[in-house]
């Protein structure tokens, strides 16, 4: 079984798109695979979060996205109208509550395409709760784990590991049994492409890093 390692954080829609083009390469392929969720925050609290909706620069930047999202039947607004952009702690808090249940995929991929799809704010506690629900959570236990904190230090011990030991300064990052692969046109043909070739590269395209996308 191949292992994914999938460096991400939910408000990079590069990482959306990469993932879904993964899924259904892996899909096509009869891969099969364990894709990990690693989390990476690209505005970590207490710092400013910034306005991606009004940023023309980012704008144009996103739309390499545009026709790989569509034919990954995403219909992602790029960027979303939330302002500003989540801080995103506590969606990856919620992630380690569903890993526990066995939901984390479904968990992520509502999280992602509530922001992206439906431009909701996933730095909200009431709109993850609701999230939670929809992936089969039970939303009282998950609301009542994020009050308390109980994944607090996981999360920023996680996101610590991603910057310091893996060094990653960008999302997506992605390692195929540890080697990190470069994406650079976020389709599924390309995903394809890799994991029959086992294509490996230390840079890739387009990607947010912790000071903007590019």
């Amino acid at each position: 079984m191949l292992d994914i390692l999938f460096v991400t954080d939910f408000v990079c829609p590069y990482c959306l798109v990469a993932k879904a083009a993964l899924e259904a390469a892996l899909k096509e392929t009869g891969t099969e695979a364990q894709i990990r969720i690693q989390p990476l925050e690209l505005t970590r609290e207490p710092k400013e979060r910034v306005d991606t909706y009004h940023d023309e620069a980012r704008r144009k930047r996103y739309q390499v996205l545009v026709e790989p999202a569509k034919a990954l039947g995403l219909d992602m607004k790029l960027p979303p109208a939330v302002c500003p952009r989540p801080y995103t702690r506590l969606a990856f808090e919620g992630l380690f509550f569903a890993r526990e249940k066995g939901l984390e995929d479904r968990y992520a991929d509502l999280v992602y395409r509530a922001y992206f799809e439906e431009e909701q704010d996933i730095g909200e506690l009431e709109i993850l709760c609701g999230i939670a629900g929809r992936a089969g959570l039970n939303e009282e236990e998950f609301r009542q784990a994020l009050k308390a904190g109980s994944y607090t230090g996981k999360v920023r011990e996680e996101v610590e590991y991603s910057g310091t030991v893996l060094e990653v300064t960008g999302v997506p990052a992605i390692y195929l049994n540890g080697n990190r692969i470069s994406v650079e046109q976020y389709t599924k043909e390309e995903m394809v492409r890799i994991l029959q070739e086992g294509q490996e590269a230390a840079k890739g395209g387009f990607c947010c890093g912790i000071d903007g996308c590019g």
